[in-house]
């Protein structure tokens, strides 16, 4: 009754992946049930019309009981063999108690008692019941199998100045593939030429398009919209982001919750005790009773072991545990085992990383204060003074003269530009000595000018022909969801402590976290630090809390692996979130840490619900059944119905209400 699919059982070939896998071999199962249902059906009808048929030749010949019983063999052995077949190969494993081994137990005493009929229908409704499985774990993996269509099927590649069709597989490093509208990008590169819309919806659960252009970073598994793209890879299809998230995905349900555990656990000691239950049932009371009938209590022995198979919470929880992973995935949220998702709901303290993760990680110009010269005009010297440095707070420089004005800076009116290493720029720009920088670099070139006093951020001093200009404030944004999710964190989810650790100084740490209405903040921390501080954290707590640490997955990789749990933001592209990270959320969307946790704690609130409805009724009617108050045909079906119950009951982890 294994719902998982084993990455080395399937061909992961785009023709033939594991998604597919079970939903094929489920086929043949069906045409067993249905050819079996009218050998079946025929043997009733003999059965019932007994007068009519003894008369034909070759019943008078080979005998009725004896046609009888082979007809109903045959209906049996078609739906039954795999069942009986398990339960002997599990026999010479060392598995002799479990729910193939009570099937056929059960079953051939019922032949053995001549209740042909009842024998068959257990057998027959068990694998009903199998099927209706197949059919919910196939559709809980409908969300996944989404993300296997991001894998890969070709990629166009620039060979000498031909394109040629060949497999991701095959593209090196540097190599220039071309992806067209309507194409999956296959594999992670910088755009060198082109612009266009994509659709990241498979990787980040985000329906709006995302615009890119020549020198931004794309990722594999994202559809090419609307403009034809030139990337040079930058990644092998191994290392490619599609490959990693594929990997994560097909290894999600090996990793299993203590619920599941202990339901393994629970079957070892369970199946034992029921079949001596079962054989005492049967031929203790005939002993001890002289007036007792031993066919009536081998009967309601066999119904007992019918009823005690555990159908139900072998099906419905790990189906419910995958059904949660699979609603999470719909919305880009890849949660990498059950064990994972259960640990999740005993969240109590959240430990954030601040840059990237509360704040956007792209620095943005707040402020501009300029002495004796329009604001727009400094802003434009420092924008030109910038124009041929890449570092994150030059180009926000650049941006904001770019936003301001709708163009770009005429490089031409630039001369003599000259970095100095730790200090800034020295330029002449239209024939005038620009100096743009800290305040080493005003020291240096001795020039007076008025300190910035309580600014939050980053201080960029400009100065024309060695008078004081003014200066720009250069701070990080904080993400427009950061504020609802704290609140919710705290509110919905019952979070009693959060805490925000950083790298930045503590000026900037207490701001955000003000703003934000954090507590508990750690500044000027070095990577060794954050491990430090959610070491002890994860030491002070209570032993049935988790600790969240959520990071944006680069910096972070070594507390993402120290904390309880680990969530990584901004997945795409990040290689040491999806392997450091037990979590990762594959957008900057940070209220998905509420998503997440509110799923898991709605999905082990399911998964309780299957356990206390399938003990409590199976505990009634085994009680009816030794008490011979229920007969074999009742107890199946009450068992399936059970089962049947638990399955649908799993499937509402797979809708998520954002």
């Amino acid at each position: 009754m294994s719902i998982e699919c084993k990455s080395h059982e399937c061909n992961h070939s785009e023709e033939n992946h594991c998604c597919n896998h079970g939903q094929e071999n489920i086929k043949p199962k069906i045409k067993r049930i249905i050819i079996s249902f009218i050998f079946f059906v025929f043997a009733i009808i003999l059965e019932n019309y007994k007068n009519e048929f003894i008369r034909v030749p070759i019943f008078n010949m080979l005998g009725f009981e004896t046609i009888l019983l082979i007809i109903y063999i045959i209906s049996y052995l078609l739906v039954g063999f795999d069942v009986i077949k398990t339960a002997i190969m599990n026999i010479f494993k060392g598995k002799l108690f479990d729910e193939n081994f009570l099937m056929t137990l059960a079953t051939i005493a019922a032949f053995v008692i001549n209740e042909y009929p009842e024998a068959v229908m257990v057998m027959w409704l068990y694998q009903v019941g199998e099927t209706l499985q197949h059919y919910a774990v196939g559709k809980s993996r409908k969300s996944i199998a989404k993300l296997m269509d991001i894998r890969p099927d070709y990629a166009n590649v620039e060979r000498s100045g031909n394109l040629i069709e060949i497999s991701a597989k095959d593209v090196a490093i540097g190599e220039i593939i071309v992806v067209k509208p309507g194409e999956k990008i296959p594999l992670d590169g910088k755009i060198i030429e082109g612009e266009s819309l994509l659709d990241t919806l498979a990787l980040t659960g985000e329906s709006l398009p995302k615009k890119v252009r020549k020198e931004e970073e794309v990722f594999s598994g994202c559809i090419n919209k609307t403009g034809l793209l030139k990337i040079e890879v930058t990644k092998t299809y191994n290392n490619s982001t599609v490959s990693k998230i594929l990997e994560l995905v097909e290894k999600a349900s090996d990793k299993k919750a203590k619920t599941e555990n202990f339901i393994s656990s629970f079957a070892k000691y369970y199946t034992p005790v029921v079949v001596i239950i079962a054989v005492f049932l049967a031929f203790v009371p005939p002993l001890l009773f002289g007036g007792a009938n031993l066919n009536e209590y081998i009967q309601r022995a066999c119904t007992f072991l019918v009823i005690s198979c555990p159908c139900a919470l072998v099906i419905s929880i790990p189906l419910g545990f995958f059904a949660g992973i699979g609603g999470a995935s719909k919305q880009g949220i890849l949660i990498k085992g059950s064990n994972y998702l259960e640990a999740l709901a005993k969240a109590k303290i959240v430990v954030l990383d601040k840059t990237g993760t509360l704040t956007k990680g792209n620095f943005k110009v707040t402020k501009i204060n300029s002495i004796n010269i329009r604001e727009e005009n400094l802003l434009e010297i420092a924008s030109l003074a910038e124009s041929y440095s890449e570092h994150p707070i030059a180009n926000s420089i650049k941006e904001a003269y770019r936003q301001k004005n709708n163009i770009n800076t005429d490089l031409s009116r630039i001369s003599d530009l000259k970095e100095i290493s730790g200090h800034g720029i020295c330029a002449k720009i239209d024939g005038k000595n620009v100096y743009v920088g800290n305040e080493k670099l005003l020291n240096k070139m001795k020039i007076n000018y008025t300190k910035a006093e309580n600014e939050v951020g980053t201080i960029i001093y400009v100065a024309i022909n060695d008078i004081f200009a003014g200066y720009l404030v250069i701070a990080d944004e904080i993400k427009e969801e950061s504020k609802n999710t704290i609140l919710d964190l705290k509110k919905k989810n019952s979070i009693k402590k959060i805490i925000m650790l950083t790298g930045d100084n503590k000026q900037i740490a207490e701001q955000v976290a003000s703003k934000l209405e954090i507590s508990e903040v750690h500044a000027e921390l070095l990577p060794d630090d954050k491990v430090e501080q959610v070491e002890k954290i994860v030491k002070e707590k209570n032993k049935d809390e988790t600790v969240i640490f959520v990071g944006d997955g680069i910096n972070d990789a070594p507390v993402l692996a120290r904390a309880d749990i680990g969530i990584a933001m901004g997945g795409l592209g990040a290689d040491a979130a999806i392997e450091a990270a037990d979590v990762v959320i594959m957008d900057d969307n940070i209220y998905k840490i509420n998503l997440s946790i509110t799923l898991s704690k709605r999905t082990l609130r399911i998964i309780k619900q299957n356990i206390v409805f399938a003990i409590a009724v199976k505990i009634l009617v085994l009680l009816l059944g030794a008490f011979g108050m229920t007969n074999m045909w009742q107890a199946v079906f009450a068992d399936v119905g059970v089962a049947f119950l638990a399955i649908i009951n799993s499937m509402r982890a797979l809708k998520i209400n954002k």
